[in-house]
């Protein structure tokens, strides 16, 4: 994909947030070149962000490479690309950690925070209640034992096996249809481990406690590259139960922010930052020509 940029200095390290803990804390405090304030945005944002001076995005803890929670501090894609997003808004962008999709999804609805930048899976079931800014296209794919012991390379051969997945998630939606579908098969069932994030999902594939960990290929590759050897994808490909898979950020259904981040994000990828975001962090093919919102929702699935 074919994208024009411009030469980006480091952007700031962008929030911080306590694993499990629901807590809004400030953004880091390294110095970085500001990107130029849209003044028409910011005067489009909500009134109550525009006096407050900042919003708060929330997570549901490490899901690298584009949330790695560490610590206190956050990094990755997403909190790049948040920071430069900040600044092009003229606001202020701190983050939270919540435990779990649906705990996320509350808070967002709740108001509690203003929104989440994911990215997360857009649906046209969930865009009932919310609505998406669709940033990036991803793919849903196996990581498993080196060497595929179980020979686990798509839904079908999933059947009789144990499988790890976010709670809450599409991929928990989808292997669950998969495991009915192998008991009416007369195949073996699956045994379905859910988890609450992605580093517990992926511990029990290297402790054998989950044949495989079925996921975004994203952080997953990531996994993988971090696994020392242990382990590797498969199903890669393959439609795993997904046509187009477009996930984003997520506001409230109806709000005012989301055209407006929709705006904020067309601003990074026509300077280049979004690009070069992306590309620093392996993703080059995840990217978005251009964003939209609720693209899942045109999906004919």
């Amino acid at each position: 994909m074919k994208m024009s940029h411009t030469k980006l200095k480091t952007l700031a390290l962008v929030g911080a947030a306590l694993a499990g803990v629901v807590l809004p804390i400030s953004a880091g405090a390294q110095e970085a070149a500001k990107l130029e304030i849209v003044k028409e945005l910011h005067d489009r944002l909500p009134e109550e962000i525009k006096a407050a001076g900042k919003m708060t995005s929330v997570n549901n803890g490490s899901f690298p490479p584009y949330e790695i929670v560490t610590g206190t501090e956050m990094t990755g894609a997403s909190a790049d690309l948040t920071d430069a997003l900040g600044q092009v808004l003229g606001v202020k962008i701190d983050h939270a950690t919540v435990g779990g999709l649906p705990a996320l999804l509350a808070g967002v609805n709740s108001n509690r925070y203003q929104f989440a930048f994911g990215p997360i899976g857009d649906f046209k079931s969930r865009e009932e209640a919310n609505d998406f800014v669709d940033w990036v296209q991803e793919f849903v794919v196996f990581a498993v034992q080196k060497g595929n012991p179980k020979g686990i390379t798509s839904l079908d051969t999933a059947c009789g096996n144990t499988i790890a997945v976010m709670a809450g998630g599409s991929a928990e939606r989808v292997i669950q249809a998969q495991a009915e579908k192998c008991k009416a098969d007369g195949k073996d069932a699956i045994v379905v481990q859910s988890y609450t994030d992605q580093p517990a999902s992926i511990l029990a594939v290297r402790s054998k406690r989950a044949d495989a960990f079925f996921s975004s290929q994203a952080p997953l590759t990531y996994f993988v590259s971090q696994a020392n050897g242990q382990l590797e994808l498969t199903g890669v490909g393959e439609k795993n139960g997904f046509d187009n898979l477009y996930q984003g950020a997520v506001v409230p259904k109806g709000s005012p922010l989301g055209p407006v981040l929709l705006d904020g994000i067309k601003i990074l990828m026509e300077n280049g930052t979004y690009a070069e975001i992306m590309k620093k962090w392996g993703l080059e093919n995840n990217m978005l020509e251009s964003p939209g919102i609720n693209l899942g929702g045109q999906l004919p699935k």
